[in-house]
């Protein structure tokens, strides 16, 4: 029977930024690559679109990505099967827009708001200059780690 005091902390839900996916891919060390290692360690419900998959899989595939890190379409199918597996997709239903000076990051907030996720973890500076939307962390990858320490 659980005790008072018991109940552990509520798992944060987070969206990964691209850049957060395509650099813990082809590094298999640094902060994007413990953040996507966190998520495999199942420390946090990633929250991801059919939106961001589909941009992940387009970078990923960019000829000075692929011929300067040697990804292989292995690689790239491998993980779009994991996180359509292993992490929520939501079906793409919030629309955000003009939020961003980037048009293309709307994506990310509205995964966010559609999931009510706590944080989106991302590098990109357009991202980052908000701080938060509507409840929603906009961290960089490093301060997404400590919040999950």
């Amino acid at each position: 029977m659980p005790q008072p005091g018991d109940e552990s902390p509520p798992v944060l839900r987070a969206v990964l930024d691209t850049n957060v996916y395509v650099s813990g891919v082809i590094l298999s060390r640094g902060t994007p690559f413990e953040v996507l290692e966190a998520w495999r360690g199942q420390a946090y419900i990633l929250v991801t679109s059919e939106a961001i998959i589909a941009e992940i899989e387009r970078v990923l595939r960019y000829p000075r990505i692929r011929d300067r890190y040697a990804v292989s379409e292995q690689d790239i199918a491998c993980l779009v099967e994991s996180l359509r597996a292993d992490a929520v997709v939501v079906a793409g239903a919030c629309e955000v827009s003009g939020v961003s000076r980037d048009p293309d990051d709307d994506k990310f907030l509205a995964c966010a708001l559609e999931a009510q996720a706590d944080c989106i973890a991302t590098g990109d500076p357009d991202l980052l200059d908000l701080g938060h939307y509507q409840g929603v962390a906009i961290l960089e990858p490093h301060e997404f780690l400590e919040r999950l320490r």
